[in-house]
C-alpha cells in the first residue's frame, strides 16, 4: 500500500511542477516577441507575491477547514483557467499587458499555496520524510523537463502562447487529479488563528540560534540572484543564437535528477553547512559563466552554467527545505515551511525580480545585442561571491552528527 501512495505522490510531483515548468522558461522570450521587453520582471514578480500571500491562506482557510487534497483541486483548477486566458490579452485585439499581468499575477496567487501543499501532502504521507521525499520530489523535476520539451522542442512555442495553454490545460487535470489523492486532514483545526504563526514568526522564534538566523538570512539573500535566472537567461539565449531556449534551460532541470539523488548521501556524510556551500559557489560559478560567455556567445560554457542548475537549486532550496523540516518539532512544521517559502520564494525573489528588472533595463536595453550583457551577469556573480563569504564565515552549527538515516 505505501508503495502505491509513493507513485500517487509521484505524479502529483510530475503534474505541480509540469504546469510551472511549461510557461516559465519561455515567459521572457515570449514578451520580449510580444513588446513587452520592459516588464518582464513583473511578470516574474507575480510568483513571489504568491509567496507572500501564500502562508497567509494555508494560515486562514487550507490549514484549518478544508482536506488538502480538495484545496489543491479548487486552486489548481483556477490556476489552470487564468494562465490559458492570459496570453487573450498579450497579443492580439485585446492587446493590454496590464491585463496580462492581471491575469498571471491571479495564476500565481492561485498556484503558490498548492507549492507548498504537495509538499504538506508528501511529507504528511511518507514515513522516512527524509529519505523518500528528495525521490518522490525528483517527478516535479522531471514534470519541469517534460514540459520543456513539449512547449520548445516539439511545439517550437518559445514565442507563442502555446507555452501557457499547455500550463492552463496541466492545471485543470491536476486539480482533477488532486480530488482522488489520499485524504490529508486540515492541521490547524485545533489552533487559534495567530499571525505569528502565519507568518512563521512563532516557527522562527522557536528555532531562533544563531546558525539558523544565519541560514535564513543567507537563503533570503542568496533568493535575490535566484531571482534573474528564469527571466533573463532565456532571453539571453535568444541574444547568443541558441536554439529552442526553453528546450535548453531544461538541462537544468535534468542535472536536479543527478544531485537530487546525491542529495541524501552528501547530507548525511557532510551535513547542511557543506551541501548549501556548494549550492552558492554553484550560483557564483554559473553567473561567471554566463559573464565570461557573453562578449563572443560561447555555448558550452553558456549551457554548463543552465547544467549547474541541479547544484544551484538542490543544494540551497530542496536541502533547506528538509533542513527546516528536521530542526522543526511537529507543533510548528507546517509554519517552518511556510517561512522558509515566505523568505525564499516571496521575499527574497521578490526583491531580486524587482533588482533584476531594474538592472535589465538600465544595462542591457537592447536584449539581441550581446555587448552589454557580460556587465549584466557581473551584478548577480559579485552578489552570489558576498554571500557565500557571510555563509562560510557566519554558519557555526555542526549537523554532520545529524546525518540522514
Amino acid at each position: 500500500m505505501h508503495k502505491w501512495i509513493k507513485v500517487r505522490l509521484s505524479l502529483m510531483m510530475f503534474l505541480q511542477f509540469f504546469i510551472w515548468g511549461a510557461w516559465y522558461a519561455t515567459g521572457g522570450n515570449y514578451m520580449k516577441a510580444h513588446g513587452m521587453a520592459d516588464v518582464i520582471y513583473k511578470a516574474y514578480m507575480v510568483s513571489s507575491i504568491g509567496s507572500i500571500v501564500s502562508p497567509f491562506f494555508l494560515g486562514l482557510i487550507a490549514d484549518r477547514y478544508f482536506p488538502v487534497q480538495r484545496v489543491l483541486g479548487v486552486m489548481h483548477i483556477l490556476s489552470g483557467i487564468f494562465v490559458f486566458c492570459a496570453p487573450f490579452f498579450g497579443e492580439g485585439t485585446l492587446f493590454s499587458p496590464t491585463l496580462f499581468l492581471v491575469f498571471l499575477l491571479v495564476h500565481m496567487l492561485c498556484y503558490m499555496p498548492t507549492v507548498n501543499l504537495a509538499a504538506a501532502t508528501a511529507f504528511h504521507q511518507l514515513k522516512n520524510r527524509e529519505k523518500e521525499f528528495p525521490i518522490i520530489r525528483l517527478f516535479g523535476t522531471i514534470g519541469w523537463i517534460v514540459a520543456g520539451i513539449v512547449v520548445s522542442k516539439l511545439l517550437q512555442g518559445d514565442n507563442t502562447a502555446l507555452p501557457m495553454r499547455v500550463s492552463g490545460i496541466g492545471g485543470i487535470l491536476m486539480g482533477l487529479y488532486s480530488f482522488t489523492l489520499p485524504n490529508t486532514p486540515p492541521s490547524g483545526a485545533e489552533r487559534k488563528i495567530s499571525w505569528r504563526g502565519i507568518l512563521g514568526i512563532d516557527a522562527f522564534s522557536k528555532l531562533k540560534s544563531t546558525p539558523f538566523v544565519i541560514f535564513i538570512i543567507s537563503l533570503l539573500l542568496i533568493s535575490l540572484p535566484f531571482a534573474i535566472y528564469f527571466p533573463y537567461v532565456p532571453v539571453y539565449l535568444s541574444a547568443a543564437k541558441i536554439p529552442d531556449p526553453g528546450f535548453i534551460m531544461t538541462f537544468g532541470q535534468m542535472s536536479e535528477i543527478f544531485f537530487l539523488l546525491m542529495l541524501p548521501i552528501l547530507f548525511s556524510r557532510f551535513g547542511l553547512k557543506w551541501v548549501f556551500l556548494v549550492g552558492m559557489l554553484s550560483w557564483a560559478l554559473r553567473y561567471a559563466l554566463f559573464a565570461w560567455a557573453a562578449p563572443d556567445a560561447v555555448s558550452w560554457m553558456i549551457i554548463l552554467g543552465i547544467v549547474l542548475h541541479g547544484a544551484c537549486y538542490d543544494f540551497v532550496y530542496v536541502a533547506g527545505q528538509i533542513y527546516i523540516d528536521k530542526k522543526a518539532s511537529p507543533d510548528i512544521r507546517a509554519q517552518a515551511q511556510g517561512l522558509f517559502v515566505f523568505i525564499s520564494y516571496g521575499v527574497g525573489q521578490g526583491l531580486g525580480t524587482l533588482a533584476a528588472g531594474q538592472i535589465f533595463n538600465r544595462i542591457v536595453k537592447d536584449s539581441n545585442s550581446l555587448a552589454n550583457w557580460q556587465q549584466f551577469w557581473m551584478v548577480p556573480l559579485l552578489f552570489s561571491a558576498l554571500v557565500t563569504l557571510l555563509f562560510v564565515f557566519g554558519f557555526r552549527e555542526k549537523v554532520r552528527n545529524e546525518a540522514l538515516p
